[in-house]
């Protein structure tokens, strides 16, 4: 099975730099042309199963995509939740919070929502148990950039610190061979 990962198109600038998780954020102006344009790439692509996120930034981001069956759409590829911290940024966090930044693991399980393991979990579920089991030969997935980078720390073995390094802009793409579990180009 081949799986095309796409992140959702930018969102409204006054949720950039942000932990959003599932707050519902709509994409700003240049996110729906970048989601038009990476559905022109795909416009002659048969995909045999869509499973998209249900916020609206990646409900949008399918939209402009000529498709010849129904979409899934599913919580199971929000991005994290951050529970009291959702719609806050670094400073307001270290701030109000008193928390202090040692490093990328020590941060994330500080913060407050979806437990990190129970995210990895989920996506690992997804992924390695649920889309292989389907009797698909390629799939579309829309979701979001945290998703798609612990999706990389699992299948390269990477710790979530590199991972979530990785560049994977707004509306990007890449494939994932699951016989081979190799990542297309990104």
């Amino acid at each position: 099975m081949i799986i095309t990962l796409v992140r959702h198109g930018e969102i409204d600038n006054d949720y950039l730099g942000y932990y959003n998780g599932h707050i519902d954020i709509a994409l700003s102006e240049k996110g729906l042309q970048e989601a038009a344009l990476v559905a022109k790439q795909f416009k002659y692509t048969r995909f045999d199963a869509v499973y998209s996120s249900d916020l609206i930034r990646s409900r949008q981001t399918l939209h402009p995509f000529s498709l010849n069956i129904e979409p899934h759409f599913t919580e199971e590829l929000r991005e994290k939740s951050w529970g009291k911290h959702e719609g806050m940024n670094f400073d307001a966090i270290t701030t109000r919070d008193g928390l202090a930044y040692r490093h990328f693991e020590q941060w994330i399980n500080a913060l407050d929502g979806e437990p990190y393991d129970a995210y990895i979990a989920r996506i690992r579920r997804f992924f390695l148990e649920f889309l292989p089991s389907q009797p698909y030969d390629s799939v579309l997935v829309i979701t979001h950039a945290g998703v798609i980078r612990v999706l990389y720390a699992i299948i390269l073995e990477l710790s979530l610190e590199k991972a979530f390094g990785l560049p994977f802009p707004y509306a990007a793409y890449t494939t994932l061979d699951t016989e081979t579990w190799q990542f297309g180009a990104l």
